[in-house]
């Protein structure tokens, strides 16, 4: 039987949503062991001068305890 946990992790992109979601996955990775799964729960934008500057993603991250 395995024991996972799922912490709450925000990151932020200039490039896309999805790119952010890659970088929170990565740096996680550094600490992390055995991630199992990603959730996005929220997505949002900023905005400066009628223009988006940056993607930003609220996720879950599902891992194994070993």
């Amino acid at each position: 039987m395995a024991v996972l946990k799922v912490i709450e992790v925000l990151s932020s992109s200039e490039k896309s949503w999805e790119d952010a979601t890659r970088k929170a996955v990565t740096h996680a990775s550094k600490s992390l062991k055995n991630i199992r799964s990603v959730y996005v729960q929220d997505q949002s934008a900023a905005v400066k001068n009628n223009e988006v500057t940056e993607f930003r993603v609220n996720l879950k991250i599902t891992f194994e305890i070993e």
